[in-house]
């Protein structure tokens, strides 16, 4: 299952390259789940400190879609023990690459079922759109590897017990 998990930077560059040129058929279907982050490489592909990677998955960082009608719900969240952060708004895909467009609409702020902290936030203009470029997912849709508008690589996971 885990066999075509893209481990290596230069693997995750090869993917981009393929997505700008050939566009990666990702569909929402694809993208439909939660994902818990795996690894991070900078805009070149070096590999982020060690100590980074540990500290996002210790604070068990995920990104959530979910498929509604046309459009996406996306969520964004950190958890320590039963203290949550969490970010959630609307998603689409635009373009053959594609790009998955973003924006949050609501910051919450959880300790177990209780609300501690809740507010909307404002509405970026459409020039300034937070998005992932895709560049690959796996053969079962248990990996997803992404670039984010600020040029940093991503690498996740479906299921937690697959991150290395």
């Amino acid at each position: 299952m885990t066999s075509d998990l893209p481990l290596d930077s230069a693997v995750v560059l090869d993917l981009e390259r393929q997505a700008r040129q050939q566009g990666t058929g990702i569909t929402p279907q694809h993208l439909a789940g939660c994902w818990w982050l795996n690894t991070t490489w900078s805009r070149q592909g070096a590999a982020a400190p060690k100590a980074s990677s540990l500290l996002l998955r210790a604070l068990q960082a995920c990104l959530e879609l979910e498929v509604q009608e046309a459009d996406l719900r996306i969520a964004n969240q950190v958890s320590l023990g039963p203290l949550q952060l969490r970010f959630e708004g609307s998603a689409c895909l635009v373009g053959r690459r594609p790009l998955l467009q973003f924006s949050f609409s609501t910051v919450r702020v959880m300790l177990g079922s209780t609300r501690l902290f809740e507010r909307n936030l404002t509405q970026p203009q459409p020039q300034r759109m937070p998005f992932f470029a895709l560049i690959g997912v796996g053969k079962d849709a248990n990996w997803l590897c992404a670039r984010g508008r600020g040029g940093g690589l991503a690498l996740w996971v479906k299921d937690p017990a697959l991150q290395r």
